[in-house]
């Protein structure tokens, strides 16, 4: 052990004095900065290259993030990793000539010649970016060129095979310092585990880092090891759902689009999607940051009629109601001097709560809250998670919006029987509907399957059951009243599976104005929700669709990209038959 302390000392001295004597050559004007990362130039922009070579502080080898496989016994499929290579920069305190400079890299590198030959002639700033992630055999052409004032130096950058697939979910790498950190998605909200431990490494200085090759190993360099994660999405399924929200907002003018798909009975995300989106290799082109805003998590709407089932299951389950229980409809309600009508202001007569949700009947909606009472209602509603975050494992979750209740007036636990007047964010519906199908219990999502520590062990998320919030027996009954929907109803009838029952609904609801009270006529988001196979169910699925052009019912816009979802699902996963 003391012998080999005492050499590695000795060559230490040894690589010090062999550069000093080249330091000495070179009329003591060695240049030089260690750096990575474009807010750390900055920083040093004013500094000249009069020190001699250091070992750099640290090297940041990020962990991967991989995509899950459908099938176990398959590896995982790389969603982001790092690649490594170097930029070039130039002294414009050593070049002579700026134009024959950039003139040459140019032959090389694809620059912006105006802008390097701007840059090469800012005679008081010594050290300029030139061009960035360049790989090993462009290195070795501009070595070749053995220019003076032109150096090499060592990067690191994120890179997503997948280009924009799940770029709201992931978020991007940028530098903040000389160190890579995430920013937004689950690179920002797994930070610390990606960005890892410090350990020790050898490094070896390159003529690429130095401008001559020195051929010595440096000892002692920290390294900040990051932790590998595998995400609970699929990338096929990721793939898929990302083509059908796309062209949801090509063919209606849209403005945005959002879709999640998640097993009920674990809360793993197999899916999350919004459009527009981006890619995140070049994070820094894009113009509207609001893309990189994962909307599904962040933001809370006005959801309508997809919220009646709620309302049902509620009194279904306090005992308020049962399936002889009927209403007579006549087609308005008045309540607080408002007048609250159905849809098509059409009145039904003596109806039955299955027709509340096949005709989607907001004058139902209120009996049905009426009958459960406003109290109950407000519990029931809190139960199902509609005002607190989910406690997902990405960032900048909100809340839902129950506020409306609190004046306990009766207008406003009418409307919001139908999903009029309470914001809820997406992924908290999503997650309650799953206590629809998995036999009434609201589970945790996460994105995040595992995570591999030291390359030897997995530290594997464990599904959360957080609580009870309606009745095995109540959750089979709305499921029942559902996959009526789904057959009899939606579409007159025509989308119904034969091989498959699907439990589902749609919603319709009229954006609130921004700025003052009162909603749009001509504004709506249309919504849908649905899951199956509906009595032992694998998959729910939501999507919604904001400012739709030409089109009145989310049944017109969602209901076909929802079936095609689901087959695909079954089929993908060869899901057995329940019918």
């Amino acid at each position: 052990m003391g012998r080999n302390l005492g050499s590695f000392k000795t060559r230490v001295r040894i690589l010090g004095l062999f550069f000093l004597f080249f330091a000495g050559l070179l009329a003591g004007r060695l240049f030089f900065i260690q750096v990575s990362g474009h807010d750390f130039y900055l920083s040093k922009a004013e500094r000249q290259y009069n020190a001699p070579y250091q070992s750099p502080p640290s090297i940041s080898v990020r962990g991967d993030i991989y995509f899950k496989n459908k099938s176990d016994t398959l590896p995982p499929l790389t969603a982001g990793t790092v690649k490594s290579g170097f930029l070039v920069a130039v002294n414009p305190t050593l070049v002579e000539n700026a134009e024959f400079v950039c003139g040459e890299l140019n032959k090389i590198v694809v620059v912006d010649e105006e802008l390097c030959v701007e840059r090469a002639s800012k005679k008081d700033d010594p050290f300029e970016i030139i061009a960035h992630r360049i790989e090993d055999e462009t290195v070795k052409k501009i070595e070749a060129l053995k220019i003076e004032g032109v150096g090499l130096y060592p990067e690191q950058w994120r890179f997503y095979p997948g280009g924009s697939l799940a770029s709201q979910v992931l978020g991007f790498v940028g530098y903040k310092g000389d160190e890579l950190v995430g920013r937004y998605g689950l690179e920002n909200y797994y930070e610390d585990v990606l960005k890892g431990k410090k350990e020790s490494l050898k490094t070896r200085a390159s003529f690429a880092m130095s401008f001559f090759d020195l051929g010595k190993e440096i000892l002692g360099t920290e390294i900040l090891t990051g932790y590998d994660i595998v995400l609970t999405i699929e990338p096929s399924v990721q793939s898929f759902l990302e083509k059908k929200l796309a062209d949801l907002v090509d063919d209606w003018d849209a403005e945005e689009a959002g879709g999640i798909i998640m097993n009920p009975k674990t809360g793993a995300i197999i899916a999350m999607a919004g459009k527009p989106d981006f890619n995140p290799n070049y994070y820094n082109e894009v113009e509207d940051i609001s893309y990189f805003r994962n909307s599904l998590i962040s933001d809370i709407f006005e959801l309508g009629s997809v919220m009646k089932p709620f309302t049902m299951a509620a009194a279904l389950d306090a005992g308020r109601i049962d399936q002889n229980t009927t209403y007579v409809d006549n087609g308005y309600v008045v309540l607080n001097g408002a007048k609250i009508e159905n849809y098509d202001g059409k009145a039904r007569g003596r109806a039955g709560i299955q027709d509340i949700l096949n005709e989607s009947l907001n004058t139902g909606a209120i009996f049905i809250m009426q009958q459960l009472g406003k109290k109950k209602f407000l519990d029931y509603f809190e139960d199902y998670g509609f005002r607190e975050k989910t406690g997902i494992d990405l960032p900048a979750e909100t809340s839902g919006d129950l506020s409306n209740l609190s004046s306990f007036r009766d207008v406003e636990f009418a409307t919001a029987s139908f999903g009029q007047g309470i914001a809820i964010s997406p992924i908290e519906f999503t997650v309650a509907v799953a206590s629809l199908a998995n036999g009434g219990v609201l589970v945790r999502p996460y994105v995040v399957e595992k995570v591999s520590v030291d390359g030897v062990r997995d530290e594997i998320t464990k599904p959360v059951v957080l609580k009870r919030v309606l009745k095995e027996e109540t959750s089979k009954e709305i499921t029942r009243m559902l996959v009526k929907v789904t057959d009899d109803a939606l579409m007159g009838g025509t989308v119904k599976m034969d091989r498959y029952s699907v439990a589902a609904k749609t919603g319709t609801a009229q954006l609130p104005k921004e700025h003052e009270a009162g909603y749009y006529d001509d504004q709506s988001l249309h919504s849908f929700f649905g899951y199956g196979p509906a009595f032992d169910a694998e998959f729910v699925v939501f999507l919604y669709l904001k400012k739709p052009q030409g089109v009145r019912y989310a049944s017109h816009t969602l209901t076909n990209p929802f079936m095609d979802i689901m087959s695909f699902l079954f089929n993908y996963y060869e899901v057995p038959p329940d019918r």
